[in-house]
């Protein structure tokens, strides 16, 4: 009776970690597990990424920093599923990433990834609307849902709605790179992948486009933000800084900037 006793308690104790470990991997959005990466070139070997292992939650807002050479550019190629690891494992919303082929990565950067570059990376004769429909037009979405899709994310992005059938190349900074979220947000990705998005803004409008993030991550959204400038991590949540291929310091932002559009403030 006591064996039968210590049995059940063992099933009851292994089901309730089983139940933890699904909740806890239920929150996780985006997770690295010990990932090197090395670049060979004349036949030497050169390690960029050494043991780097970190964990994203669903709806965090999360700022990867670190100075030029530090290795995060490579980092943020493999988040985006732009590279892979030479060894260790990255998971997105529970996908395998590290063992795509290059088929497989395309598509998860179709439907999983909203990009948003330094550079906006826009068609400059594209009317911002068909800027914004272009991944739908990929993935075949027939052009009413498109244009109904692409006006829901230019809302969400905070664009003015009379500018929409504005070229790209009529814009300024600050408008292009709103035009550039709304087509990362366009697909409903599990996370935004922001590059250096306020590299070619001026202050101001860096504000403005930090405050864009801010409130989508509020939204609910899991955003990544890749910097070197400290004054832009420090809009995240958590700061993960990089140094020589590793993790420096992961930790919670204690003095976030919240960026609104009449002011900033610290909390």
């Amino acid at each position: 009776m006591e064996r039968l006793k210590s049995l059940l308690n063992q099933a009851v104790t292994l089901e309730f970690r089983d139940l933890v470990a699904d909740f806890v991997n239920f929150f996780k959005m985006l997770e690295c597990k010990n990932i090197y990466k090395s670049y060979e070139s004349g036949g030497i070997a050169t390690e960029v990424l050494r043991d780097i292992s970190f964990t994203i939650n669903d709806g965090e807002f999360v700022a990867i920093t670190g100075p030029s050479g530090s290795g995060k550019s490579t980092l943020m190629h493999i988040i985006g599923a732009l590279d892979c690891p030479s060894s260790g494992q990255y998971f997105l919303d529970g996908h395998d990433v590290s063992k795509m082929t290059d088929d497989e990565l395309a598509g998860i950067r179709k439907d999983k990834i909203g990009f948003v570059f330094q550079a906006f990376n826009l068609l400059p004769r594209a009317t911002v609307m068909r800027n914004v429909s272009l991944p739908l037009i990929y993935a075949g979405v027939n052009q009413e849902k498109r244009e109904e899709m692409a006006g829901e994310a230019l809302i969400q992005a905070g664009f003015d709605k009379d500018r929409y059938y504005n070229l790209s190349n009529q814009l300024s900074g600050g408008q292009m790179q709103r035009v550039a979220i709304a087509r990362a947000l366009v697909n409903n990705p599990t996370i935004v992948l922001a590059d250096e998005p306020t590299g070619n803004l001026d202050s101001k409008t860096g504000d403005i486009v930090l405050a864009t993030f801010r409130r989508l991550n509020s939204e609910g959204r899991t955003i990544v933000l890749i910097t070197h400038e400290l004054y832009v991590a420090e809009h995240a949540d958590r700061i993960i800084t990089i140094k020589d291929g590793r993790i420096q310091s992961d930790k919670k932002n204690e003095h976030r900037t919240i960026m609104q559009d009449n002011g900033k403030q610290k909390i």
